[in-house]
């Protein structure tokens, strides 16, 4: 009888379950997107104040906000924002602004 050793199971489940998150739920990215059009414009199109932010990819959208969470880039209003959101958070904004032209 073969075995799968413990760990693998676990390696296995951790990379399921980060790759669910990493797809990010747009619908809810939706709801949550209300903060970024303060800044952003409707639908992330950009403003004089905040770049476009509306089909970026999802790995660059994330990255960036948490380069803004962790103080790598540095935008107190964009820290103070990405401060406040899970990591799903983020990824389901991401697929949110990626399904945007």
């Amino acid at each position: 009888m073969n075995r799968i050793p413990f760990t693998a199971v676990i390696v296995g489940t951790l990379a399921l379950a980060g790759a669910a998150q990493a797809a990010g739920n747009a619908a809810a990215g939706r709801a949550d997107a209300a903060n970024c059009a303060m800044c952003h414009g409707q639908n992330g199109q950009g403003t004089q104040v905040a770049p476009k932010i509306a089909g970026m990819t999802q790995g660059a959208f994330v990255q960036a906000l948490q380069d803004f969470k962790s103080g790598k880039k540095d935008n107190a209003m964009m820290k103070a924002q990405a401060s406040n959101l899970s990591l799903q958070q983020m990824y389901d904004l991401a697929a949110y602004f990626a399904s945007l032209r």
